[in-house]
Protein backbone atom coordinates (compact mmCIF):
# COMPACT_ATOMS: atom_id res chain seq x y z
CA UNK A 1 0.00 0.00 0.00
CA UNK A 2 3.26 2.45 0.94
CA UNK A 3 3.72 2.68 -3.20
CA UNK A 4 0.00 3.96 -3.79
CA UNK A 5 0.32 6.65 -0.82
CA UNK A 6 3.73 7.49 -2.64
CA UNK A 7 1.63 7.79 -5.80
CA UNK A 8 -0.67 10.18 -3.71
CA UNK A 9 2.67 12.49 -2.28
CA UNK A 10 3.92 12.61 -5.97
CA UNK A 11 0.29 13.69 -7.26
CA UNK A 12 0.15 16.36 -4.56
CA UNK A 13 3.71 17.66 -5.33
CA UNK A 14 2.85 17.77 -9.17
CA UNK A 15 -0.16 20.34 -7.72
CA UNK A 16 1.78 22.15 -6.51
CA UNK A 17 4.18 22.58 -9.19
CA UNK A 18 1.54 23.05 -11.62
CA UNK A 19 -0.17 26.13 -9.31
CA UNK A 20 3.51 27.70 -8.42
CA UNK A 21 3.75 27.66 -12.41
CA UNK A 22 -0.01 29.44 -12.63
CA UNK A 23 1.27 31.45 -9.71
CA UNK A 24 4.56 33.00 -11.75
CA UNK A 25 2.44 33.10 -14.92
CA UNK A 26 -0.59 35.13 -13.82
CA UNK A 27 1.82 37.23 -11.67
CA UNK A 28 3.75 38.26 -14.64
CA UNK A 29 1.04 38.76 -16.98
CA UNK A 30 0.02 40.88 -14.42
CA UNK A 31 2.42 43.31 -14.03
CA UNK A 32 3.05 43.27 -17.87
CA UNK A 33 -0.66 44.65 -18.20
CA UNK A 34 -0.16 47.06 -15.25
CA UNK A 35 3.45 47.82 -17.47
CA UNK A 36 1.18 48.22 -20.63
CA UNK A 37 -2.03 50.28 -19.20
CA UNK A 38 0.58 52.98 -17.36
CA UNK A 39 3.31 53.49 -20.48
CA UNK A 40 0.62 54.25 -23.07
CA UNK A 41 1.07 57.56 -24.21
CA UNK A 42 -1.45 60.44 -24.85
CA UNK A 43 -2.12 60.82 -28.16
CA UNK A 44 -4.46 63.25 -30.03
CA UNK A 45 -6.89 60.46 -30.26
CA UNK A 46 -7.44 60.91 -26.72
CA UNK A 47 -10.29 57.77 -26.90
CA UNK A 48 -7.77 55.00 -28.00
CA UNK A 49 -6.03 56.03 -24.89
CA UNK A 50 -8.36 55.82 -22.85
CA UNK A 51 -9.70 52.58 -24.30
CA UNK A 52 -6.10 51.10 -24.13
CA UNK A 53 -5.94 52.15 -20.49
CA UNK A 54 -9.17 50.24 -20.15
CA UNK A 55 -8.28 47.35 -21.75
CA UNK A 56 -4.66 47.25 -20.03
CA UNK A 57 -7.03 47.23 -16.78
CA UNK A 58 -9.21 44.46 -17.82
CA UNK A 59 -6.00 42.51 -18.43
CA UNK A 60 -4.59 43.18 -15.01
CA UNK A 61 -7.73 42.35 -13.45
CA UNK A 62 -8.43 39.01 -15.39
CA UNK A 63 -4.58 37.92 -14.05
CA UNK A 64 -5.28 38.92 -10.45
CA UNK A 65 -8.42 36.99 -10.34
CA UNK A 66 -5.93 34.23 -11.67
CA UNK A 67 -3.49 34.46 -9.53
CA UNK A 68 -5.99 35.13 -6.09
CA UNK A 69 -7.67 31.69 -7.45
CA UNK A 70 -4.13 30.20 -7.81
CA UNK A 71 -2.76 30.87 -4.89
CA UNK A 72 -6.32 29.74 -3.08
CA UNK A 73 -5.91 26.28 -5.11
CA UNK A 74 -2.39 26.59 -3.38
CA UNK A 75 -3.35 26.40 0.32
CA UNK A 76 -5.94 24.09 -0.21
CA UNK A 77 -3.19 21.49 -1.50
CA UNK A 78 -0.98 22.30 0.51
CA UNK A 79 -3.42 21.75 3.16
CA UNK A 80 -4.25 17.86 2.20
CA UNK A 81 -3.21 15.10 4.14
CA UNK A 82 -2.78 12.18 1.50
CA UNK A 83 -0.83 10.01 4.17
CA UNK A 84 -3.12 7.68 4.61
CA UNK A 85 -5.70 4.82 2.48
CA UNK A 86 -9.71 6.53 2.71
CA UNK A 87 -12.41 3.34 3.59
CA UNK A 88 -14.64 5.89 1.46
CA UNK A 89 -14.12 8.58 -1.01
CA UNK A 90 -13.23 12.25 0.10
CA UNK A 91 -10.90 14.70 -0.82
CA UNK A 92 -6.84 14.05 -1.35
CA UNK A 93 -8.62 10.38 -2.58
CA UNK A 94 -6.76 8.64 -5.44
CA UNK A 95 -9.77 6.97 -6.86
CA UNK A 96 -9.16 3.81 -9.43
CA UNK A 97 -12.04 3.07 -11.78
CA UNK A 98 -12.23 0.95 -14.86
CA UNK A 99 -12.45 4.32 -16.89
CA UNK A 100 -9.95 5.94 -15.44
CA UNK A 101 -7.56 6.98 -12.26
CA UNK A 102 -8.82 10.19 -10.52
CA UNK A 103 -7.23 12.16 -7.88
CA UNK A 104 -9.98 14.43 -5.85
CA UNK A 105 -7.55 17.46 -5.39
CA UNK A 106 -8.48 20.60 -7.63
CA UNK A 107 -9.14 21.14 -10.91
CA UNK A 108 -6.25 20.78 -12.97
CA UNK A 109 -6.70 18.85 -15.50
CA UNK A 110 -4.54 15.02 -16.02
CA UNK A 111 -0.86 14.40 -15.45
CA UNK A 112 1.00 11.16 -16.59
CA UNK A 113 2.82 9.28 -13.60
CA UNK A 114 4.80 6.50 -15.04
CA UNK A 115 2.04 4.99 -17.52
CA UNK A 116 -1.21 6.00 -15.75
CA UNK A 117 -2.91 8.87 -16.83
CA UNK A 118 -4.64 10.77 -13.66
CA UNK A 119 -7.36 13.18 -14.25
CA UNK A 120 -7.00 15.77 -11.06
CA UNK A 121 -10.32 16.90 -10.51
CA UNK A 122 -11.93 19.71 -8.33
CA UNK A 123 -14.38 18.24 -5.51
CA UNK A 124 -16.68 21.20 -6.76
CA UNK A 125 -16.89 19.06 -10.00
CA UNK A 126 -20.04 16.83 -11.09
CA UNK A 127 -18.16 13.62 -11.52
CA UNK A 128 -16.04 14.68 -7.75
CA UNK A 129 -19.72 15.21 -6.44
CA UNK A 130 -20.85 11.49 -7.36
CA UNK A 131 -18.04 9.82 -6.32
CA UNK A 132 -17.77 11.11 -3.04
CA UNK A 133 -18.47 9.57 0.08
CA UNK A 134 -19.03 5.96 -2.27
CA UNK A 135 -16.74 2.87 -1.35
CA UNK A 136 -14.71 0.72 -3.88
CA UNK A 137 -17.35 -1.70 -5.63
CA UNK A 138 -19.76 0.90 -6.15
CA UNK A 139 -20.88 2.11 -8.83
CA UNK A 140 -21.72 5.95 -10.21
CA UNK A 141 -23.67 7.14 -13.57
CA UNK A 142 -22.62 10.33 -15.27
CA UNK A 143 -23.48 11.49 -18.85
CA UNK A 144 -24.90 7.79 -19.59
CA UNK A 145 -21.47 6.48 -18.84
CA UNK A 146 -20.78 3.95 -15.83
CA UNK A 147 -17.99 4.18 -13.33
CA UNK A 148 -17.31 1.38 -11.22
CA UNK A 149 -15.01 2.31 -8.48
CA UNK A 150 -11.96 -0.51 -7.65
CA UNK A 151 -9.83 0.76 -5.28
CA UNK A 152 -9.28 3.58 -3.19
CA UNK A 153 -6.56 5.15 -1.53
Amino acid sequence: MQDKIEIKNLLKAECVRILEGRIEHASRAMMSAQESANSEGKSSAGDKYETSRAMGQQDRDMNARQLEQARKDLAFIQSLDVSKKNESIKVGSLVYCKEGVFFIAAGLGSVTLGIDIIHIVSPAAPLANLLLHKKAGEKISMNEKSFEILEIV
